[in-house]
C-alpha cells in the first residue's frame, strides 16, 4: 500500500492499536486515537508517564492497527519510527490534534490545562511502511 492511501485512509478513520516494544522483546498493545498533520505524520497524544510513552522513549519503532467504525471491513497496518514531543513545545500540536479530531473545543484554556494538568505528550510517528497488500 502507498503511504499516502495510507494516510488517506487515517484522516478519515482515528481507531488504532498502537504495538510498542516493552523491554523484554515482548509487544505492548494501547487503544488509542490517531490523526494525520499537514506534514503526514501520525499523530497521538498519551501521557508522559504511559508505558508506551516509556517504550517509545527506550525504543522508537511502532506499529499501528487503524480500523473502521464498522470494525470489519477495510483497515490498514502502518509502521514507522515514533518521536515523543512533550509539553510546552506539544501544546499547540495536542490543539490541532483536537480540532483534527472533534472540531473546536468549548473552552480552550481549560483544554489547554488540563492537558498540563495531564501531562500530555504528543507521540509524532513517521511512517515508513503501510499495508495491507493484499486481502485474504
Amino acid at each position: 500500500m502507498e503511504l499516502a492511501a495510507a494516510r488517506e485512509f487515517l484522516r478519515a478513520h482515528h481507531r488504532a492499536v498502537l504495538a510498542t516494544s516493552r523491554s523484554d522483546g515482548r509487544p505492548q498493545l494501547s487503544p488509542v486515537t490517531v490523526t494525520v498533520d499537514d506534514e503526514g505524520r501520525v499523530l497521538i497524544s498519551t501521557r508522559e508517564a504511559a508505558i508506551k510513552t516509556r517504550n517509545l522513549r527506550r525504543d522508537p519503532r511502532a506499529s499501528l492497527c487503524v480500523l473502521n467504525d464498522g470494525f470489519f471491513g477495510d483497515w490498514v497496518q502502518a509502521e514507522g519510527t515514533a518521536e515523543i514531543v512533550p509539553l510546552p513545545e506539544a501544546m499547540e500540536i495536542l490543539v490541532s490534534y483536537y480540532r483534527s479530531l472533534a472540531g473546536e473545543h468549548p473552552d480552550w484554556d481549560d483544554y489547554r490545562a488540563a492537558m498540563e494538568r495531564d501531562r500530555r505528550v504528543i507521540v509524532r510517528i513517521t511512517m515508513t511502511r503501510a499495508g495491507p497488500d493484499v486481502s485474504g
